[in-house]
């Protein structure tokens, strides 16, 4: 048994140390960061295009250091926007959230929606996020504005992907889009995009918010270049070096966030597989504030041509 005396030492050092987690955590939730990504999925002799993926901005008005931090982007001149969902965490958060993109809407770009666009944020327990996914949902929470997110992004130009797909013209090149509703809530429609993609264009790429394996694999079968998807949070509550211990849908960790391949063991040039970035978002619930080894973010990719085989 210990000493008396030590027993309440040792409390206070948890404590102390919780504490002191605690706020480097919600510090974290604020540092904000640009990631800066090469993919090579151009075709050969084409320019480098420019690509900002934004998602899980979960913006209440309040925020303002976040809105701050997302009207700078701006500056990066990018020449396509792919937004893919998670937009809102506020009944008032559309005016703020068109605000803060501001010259961003106009330039060429694609969204989806997240569940977070459709339903407000519920207080719930944050443990949960590290238990197996028990596929419940949770669809009785207040509506969110999305129709109106939706008639801003549709009057700006960007090209609504839900479950459908598009064709843009971007810096000299044909991009050809397939899209899905939140695979999160089960609204995807494989079914109305399913099909070889667009073998005229000179790009081809896959949209959704969460990225299930469901969707990453019938993108990549259907002859996508590249699959864009958010949703995880890059794990939000990280080991030290960034190691996620969920994703919060059937992607492994290890997939989390960044630029990898999927099928994870195929290789640029394999039949049946793509690219695939994850972005770990912006933001955070607005009841746990918090990230670890995980600093919210916004990336930006430069597609070039890619490295022909060896033949």
């Amino acid at each position: 048994m210990l000493p008396s005396r030590i027993l309440p030492a040792l409390v206070g050092t948890a404590v102390v140390g919780g504490g002191a987690l605690t706020a480097y955590a919600m510090a974290e939730a604020r540092r904000f960061v640009l990631r800066e990504v090469t993919v090579p999925v151009l075709p050969q002799g084409a320019d480098p295009l420019r690509v900002l993926h934004l998602s899980d901005i979960h913006l209440t008005p309040a925020q303002q250091r976040k809105r701050d931090w997302l009207s700078g982007l701006a500056l990066l001149r990018p020449d396509l926007v792919v937004n893919t969902g998670d937009n809102l965490a506020h009944q008032q958060s559309v005016p703020a959230l068109l605000d803060s993109l501001g010259t961003l809407l106009d330039v060429p770009g694609v969204f989806v929606l997240g569940s977070n666009d459709y339903y407000a944020p519920r207080l719930r327990n944050p443990l949960k996020y590290l238990l197996p996914d028990d596929g419940k949902r949770h669809t009785d929470g207040a509506q969110l504005p999305w129709r109106d997110l939706v008639a801003g992004f549709d009057k700006a130009g960007w090209a609504d992907l839900t479950n459908t797909r598009a064709t843009l013209e971007v810096g000299g090149l044909r991009l050809a889009f397939a899209g899905v509703d939140d695979p999160h809530l089960e609204l995807d429609r494989l079914d109305r995009v399913a099909g070889p993609a667009d073998p005229e264009a000179d790009l081809r790429l896959g949209v959704a918010h969460a990225p299930y394996l469901r969707v990453l694999d019938q993108f990549a079968a259907d002859g996508y270049d590249a699959i864009l998807a958010g949703h995880t949070h890059g794990g939000q509550v990280c080991l030290p070096g960034g190691r996620a211990l969920t994703t919060n849908c059937d992607l492994d960790p290890a997939r989390a966030r960044g630029l990898h391949r999927h099928p994870a063991d195929s290789r640029p040039g394999d039949r049946g597989s793509s690219w695939l970035h994850v972005s770990a978002g912006l933001g955070t619930s607005p009841y746990t504030r918090v990230r670890v080894a995980c600093r919210p973010e916004a990336t930006l990719l430069t597609l070039v041509p890619a490295t022909p085989p060896r033949g």
